[in-house]
């Protein structure tokens, strides 16, 4: 591989939970090659977290939305295309493995296409699969092993968030208007999911909450979109005092100040359960359709809870045995987890 590459771009899309698990691909990327340009393609609901990222100097946004009708997709591929080829690149890395993904490396300039180790759709036709050492490991150490394939050093792991200072000053006020104040300790709940079996059942939700305000510490409700505003009702109103409720409050900026300064946070496997491990956060996760090994809480995979079934693991987005998934975690075992925490 090249000595000194100096412009690379970054193929990846979604969801907000992988796009944060790509980002210490960059910091790999700028502390072996500092000088190099680094272009990033994401899709809408990824693009405040990257916009948090230093080590990105350019974002192009893929706007799905445009490509499925043939209007719109007569309007929108030109110009996409030709964003994409403005550059010639030293290296392109796909680290979604997906058509979609394909789709963008396959117009991009570049005489070196990489892509993970576990390519779909063909993809792995467009840029060749990175088999590396961590090929079954944690999908952070995965993505990774690509920029080791392009002579990234990798002596640390970083996520490179970078938190701008007026945004936390308004996450200290919305936290205040809603009744949380600065210096009482409180504990993030992730109340939803998009997986409809990554969400663990809100009156396991209500038991904790319970359980935490008797341990004087302030539970704080996160999530983002309808269903979550929903949850967060429900859990509200099985608690004599509720919660309080950040759902819908907050961007991403703001919500990583949140989380940041929070004891804990505690959720299924989502996005703002993935931000706080990468915020360097203590972490629970909750998982069952998904498992541990490659997606738990980066770094402190010890504290994700697995479902006690035969099937967990099983990577479909719901139930065909039409199951609760996450029902069989008791509230007392995330209980006993957090007292082990301590």
């Amino acid at each position: 591989m090249a000595n000194n590459l100096k412009n690379i771009l970054i193929v990846k899309l979604s969801a907000i939970g992988d796009v944060i698990h790509a980002l210490p691909v960059s910091y790999a990327i700028k502390e072996t090659f500092p000088e190099a340009k680094l272009t990033w393609v994401v899709e809408p609901p990824a693009y405040e977290i990257l916009k948090l990222n230093p080590c990105v100097d350019r974002i192009i946004v893929f706007q799905k939305k445009y490509f499925r009708s043939f209007g719109g997709f007569i309007r929108k591929f030109f110009p996409f295309k030709n964003e994409i080829q403005e550059e010639q690149y030293d290296a392109v890395l796909d680290l979604q493995g997906l058509f979609k993904s394909a789709a963008i490396a396959y117009f991009a300039k570049s005489d070196i296409k990489l892509g993970i180790c576990n390519m779909r759709e063909m993809s792995g036709r467009v840029s060749k699969p990175v088999v590396g050492a961590n090929a079954r490991g944690h999908i952070v150490e995965r993505y990774l092993d690509t920029a080791r394939a392009i002579g990234c050093k990798v002596e640390k792991v970083v996520f490179p968030i970078e938190i701008p200072q007026d945004e936390e000053e308004k996450a200290q006020i919305i936290m205040e208007r809603a009744g949380a104040r600065k210096d009482n300790p409180y504990v993030v709940f992730a109340v939803g999911a998009n997986w409809p079996n990554k969400r663990w059942p809100v009156d396991n939700f209500a038991l904790l909450i319970d359980w935490l305000y008797n341990m004087n510490v302030v539970p704080i409700m996160v999530g983002n979109g309808v269903v979550d505003e929903q949850r967060a009702k429900d859990i509200e109103a099985m608690i004599e005092i509720p919660p309080i409720n950040l759902v819908g409050k907050t961007n991403w900026a703001q919500l990583c100040y949140v989380i940041k300064n929070s004891r804990l946070v505690v959720g299924g496997d989502t996005g703002a359960v993935h931000l706080a491990a990468a915020l360097g956060t203590r972490t629970i996760m909750l998982m069952g359709p998904t498992d541990a090994n490659r997606n738990g809480p980066y770094g402190q995979t010890e504290n994700a809870i697995e479902v006690d079934r035969p099937c967990k693991a099983c990577w479909k987005r719901v139930c065909p045995k039409g199951a609760d998934c996450l029902e069989k975690i008791t509230a007392r075992q995330v209980e006993q987890k957090i007292v082990s925490m301590t």
